[in-house]
C-alpha cells in the first residue's frame, strides 16, 4: 500500500491561512492588486506589500499566485470556454493540472484566484514523485472530460521533471479506456507549446495570458467532487 502524503501540506498553514491571518492577507491582496493596475512589476509590488504587512515567505507566494491585475484578469476571462469543446481536442499541462488535484486530495491549502483559477502552494521545484492520491487525481480528469464528450485528449509533461515517464505511463493505463483518443507528450519546454494553442488547460498565468483559449478544468472538477477543501478566496472585492 502506497504511503499516504499530503502534497502541498505545510504546518503553519492553519495560522498564517487562518481565520484570523485571512483580513489582512486579503488587505495585502488588494494593495497588490492596486500597484498592478498602476502598472508597477509584481516582483517589486509584492516585495513592497509583504513587507508593509511583514508577510511569511508563503504568504508573499500566495499572494503572487493569487493576484492578477485587471487588464489580464480581463483578458483571461474573455479567452476563457464556458464548456469543453464537444468532439474536440484539448491540450492538458499535466503537472499543473495533476498537482492541484493531489493538493485538493490531500485537504492541503488551495487558492481561489482573482481571475477565477483555482492554484495551490506546493513547490516541487522539478522534483515530482507520484502519491496516494496521483491516480484518484487523474480518474477525476478522465470522468470529466468524458462527461464534456471531448474527441482527444494530449497530455504534455515536462520532460526535465523528475519521473515524468512515470507519471506518463501512469495516465495511459488509467485513461487508455476512456471513449477519447488519449496522446501523452514528454519533452523540453511544454509552457512554450502550450502558449500557442487553443483549448488548453492550465492554471499557469504565463500560459494563459498567450493561448488561443482555455478551459478551467480543475475549478469545474473541485466544485463537482465532493470534499471538503480548504481555500483562501482572494476573489473578494475584485472588479
Amino acid at each position: 500500500m502506497d504511503r499516504i502524503v499530503k502534497r502541498g501540506y505545510a504546518p503553519d498553514d492553519e495560522t498564517e491561512f487562518g481565520v484570523a491571518a485571512v483580513p489582512r492577507l486579503r488587505r495585502a491582496a488588494q494593495n497588490l492588486y492596486y500597484l498592478l493596475n498602476q502598472g508597477y512589476p509584481v516582483k517589486g509590488a509584492s516585495v513592497f506589500v509583504g513587507n508593509h504587512y511583514q508577510l511569511s515567505e508563503r504568504q508573499r507566494t500566495a499572494l503572487v499566485r493569487a493576484v492578477s491585475s485587471q487588464q489580464n484578469i480581463e483578458n483571461r476571462g474573455d479567452k476563457e470556454l464556458s464548456d469543453l469543446p464537444e468532439g474536440g481536442v484539448v491540450h492538458i499541462d499535466g503537472f499543473n493540472t495533476i498537482i492541484t488535484l493531489e493538493v485538493a486530495l490531500s485537504g492541503s491549502l488551495l487558492l481561489k484566484c482573482m481571475d477565477n483559477t483555482v492554484r495551490d502552494l506546493a513547490a516541487l521545484r522539478g522534483t515530482y514523485r507520484p502519491i496516494d492520491k496521483t491516480s484518484q487525481a487523474i480518474m477525476m480528469i478522465g470522468r470529466e472530460l468524458e462527461k464534456g464528450g471531448i474527441g482527444k485528449a494530449v497530455f504534455y509533461l515536462d520532460s526535465p521533471v523528475s519521473n515524468s515517464g512515470r507519471l506518463k505511463e501512469q495516465i495511459g493505463t488509467l485513461l487508455g479506456n476512456f471513449p477519447f483518443e488519449l496522446q501523452l507528450e514528454v519533452f523540453h519546454n511544454v509552457d512554450v507549446t502550450l502558449e500557442s494553442l487553443e483549448n488548453v488547460i492550465t492554471s499557469d498565468a504565463i500560459i494563459l495570458d498567450k493561448c488561443r483559449s482555455w478551459f478551467n478544468l480543475n475549478r469545474r472538477i473541485i466544485a463537482e467532487e465532493p470534499g471538503d477543501y480548504p481555500f483562501v478566496d482572494f476573489t473578494t472585492g475584485v472588479v
